[in-house]
């Protein structure tokens, strides 16, 4: 495999493996987004049809998953902002959210729903929040991507 289809490869896998996490922790394990983590998903998605582009449109290829490349970079960026909130690092520009699911008449959701803080860490492994990993994996694999590209590039 050429260093350009690797790059499109993981331009395609990384957002889809982040996103796939973050549903599975949001449905499987009740670990509702502050608004800051949704910020973090839109990136991502965005990324995923740009790479899923890239394998249909042949020759837009390589300015799609550079483009795949920047909303996967985004939203590392806003991991490590958001990781920052939660560590006390600064202030956030938000202060939480709310989760409407359940049972019950809208009225009665809206008055039990539990308040979802943007500068709290719901979870972490190894003291890194679920955003501080998102950054992690997201800023990391688009550096992978880019320097995939590049050598690409050169050939």
């Amino acid at each position: 495999m050429t260093p350009n289809r690797t790059a499109q490869a993981l331009a395609l896998f990384i957002p889809l493996a982040l996103i796939g996490g973050a549903l599975t922790s949001q449905y499987g394990f009740g670990l509702f987004p502050c608004e800051m983590c949704m910020w973090q998903r839109w990136p991502h998605y965005t990324a995923i049809v740009l790479a899923a582009l890239s394998f249909v449109v042949a020759p837009a290829r390589t300015p799609l998953v550079w483009l795949a490349t920047l909303g996967i970079a985004v939203s590392g960026a806003i991991g490590a902002f958001h990781a920052g909130v939660e560590y006390g690092w600064w202030e956030g520009i938000t202060q939480c959210a709310t989760h409407f699911g359940g049972e019950g008449s809208a009225l009665e959701r809206i008055m039990n729903a539990p308040v979802i803080r943007c500068d709290v860490a719901p979870w972490d492994l190894f003291g890194v929040s679920l955003a501080g990993w998102n950054a992690i994996f997201s800023l990391g694999g688009a550096l992978v991507i880019v320097t995939l590209m590049l050598k690409g590039k050169a050939k």
